[in-house]
């Protein structure tokens, strides 16, 4: 008889799909996912998919992916993540909502990039079921409540990945090489965000709109920001201290990541 494993709540800053190429951050993710217990399933609640209210994505595996990006070469389009769909948890989220009949469904919405580009790198054989459901809010204090109503997903073996990026600021970026030095507005967003997380300073994460040096450079817009609250919210306590799996920059952008218990 199996045993299932408590997961922990992730935030992980995904990247375009270019970062595949990025052998460091592959290396560091792929580890991450081996330290894990096996999921049962997945959810995500990705940057690149804003509607409310909750709005459940399709549990049909042969929903073609959400090609969400432009501009990359044709490989990138030909990309594919065949995960079995979750109809059993689309139902279990939906009955964790505060009214079930307000939730949505689009069956025509499968996986964006924020959760193909990191799954592909931890679970590359797709053999875990994958559920994506919507961002309904941006704001944190709502984003941490919706993660705790998914908190006891954690204890059915669900692992709750919200996926953005800790600085987005692409409008500003001059190099847009792989290795670039990233931008003092990046750097020093990226130092803030480290420091607030190693002192679970959760009040400073939610505040990070006027408290957080680089703004609104770092996060023009805060979507890719946000998933990091769902996350908060569904651990045990959203003011612990995080471990930080993963940090670097790509194109100049910061790629740090943190596992909650």
């Amino acid at each position: 008889m199996s045993t299932i494993t408590r997961l922990p709540a992730l935030f992980i800053s995904h990247g375009a799909p270019p970062l595949l190429d990025d052998t460091r951050w592959v290396g560091e993710l792929r580890d991450l996912a081996a330290s894990l217990p096996r999921p049962t399933a997945i959810l995500v609640l990705s940057a690149h998919w804003e509607s409310a209210p909750l709005t459940i994505g399709s549990t049909d595996a042969a929903t073609p992916l959400t090609y969400d990006f432009w501009g990359f070469e044709d490989r990138f389009y030909r990309l594919s993540y065949d995960s079995p769909g979750a109809p059993d948890l689309a139902r279990r989220v939906a009955a964790m909502m505060p009214d079930p009949i307000a939730v949505r469904h689009d069956d025509e919405r499968r996986l964006d990039h924020g959760a193909f580009v990191p799954l592909s790198v931890m679970y590359p054989d797709a053999d875990i079921p994958v559920l994506q459901v919507s961002l309904p809010t941006l704001e944190p204090e709502s984003l941490m409540d919706l993660g705790r109503r998914l908190r006891d997903l954690r204890d059915e073996g669900v692992l709750v990945l919200g996926s953005g990026f800790t600085t987005h600021g692409l409008p500003y970026l001059t190099d847009p090489t792989p290795t670039a030095t990233p931008p003092g507005w990046s750097a020093e967003f990226d130092a803030w965000a480290a420091e607030r997380l190693a002192a679970a300073d959760v009040d400073g994460l939610v505040d990070f709109r006027t408290r957080a040096p680089g703004m609104p450079y770092a996060h023009p817009t805060i979507e890719h920001f946000a998933p990091l609250f769902v996350a908060l919210g569904a651990s045990d306590d959203p003011g612990q201290v995080p471990d930080q799996v993963i940090d670097g920059f790509w194109m100049g952008l910061s790629k740090r990541s943190i596992t909650l218990r």
